[in-house]
């Protein structure tokens, strides 16, 4: 499902997360940070943000990268 920036209900932005990339979150993180500024909103998205990010850096640490 593709999600619209504005006007999402909290029910789309739950199910578009799961289909989202980190790059595609931190952009509806920043935009609803921006714009609409909703508690609830920001603290998923950043939840789901940091969920991806952890993800990246586990994977390079796996690897040998140094962060």
């Amino acid at each position: 499902m593709a999600a619209k920036k504005d006007g999402m209900t909290w029910v789309e932005l739950t199910s578009a997360l799961n289909g989202m990339d980190e790059q595609t979150v931190r952009a509806y993180l920043n935009h609803e940070n921006s714009t609409h500024k909703r508690k609830s909103y920001l603290i998923r998205l950043h939840q789901r943000f940091c969920t991806l990010r952890d993800g990246r850096e586990r994977e390079e640490v796996l690897k040998g990268a140094l962060l």
